[in-house]
């Protein structure tokens, strides 16, 4: 499943050694509440993200911040940028 995907992902690119895919809620904000991710945070996952699904991102616009809101946002863009 992509979003078991997405947050095994994160774990291993963000080093969070006390959290499991499971304490991941895919609705939850991965930012300030929820997960509390930053921005450096946020950079290393878009390259990771980037790396991984081929997707491309743009750093200032409104749609990356959207897509970043949750793993489900992310699961979404991951999958509506397979079908182009």
């Amino acid at each position: 499943m992509l979003e078991q995907e997405v947050k095994e992902l994160i774990i291993d690119v963000l080093q969070l050694e006390d959290v499991t895919p499971a304490d991941i809620d895919s609705a939850a904000p991965l930012f300030v509440d929820g997960l509390g991710l930053d921005s450096i945070d946020a950079l290393e996952l878009g390259v990771a993200l980037q790396k991984r699904y081929g997707i491309s991102l743009s750093a200032d616009s409104e749609d990356t911040r959207r897509h970043f809101a949750s793993v489900q946002a992310l699961a979404a863009l991951i999958e509506a940028q397979r079908k182009k």
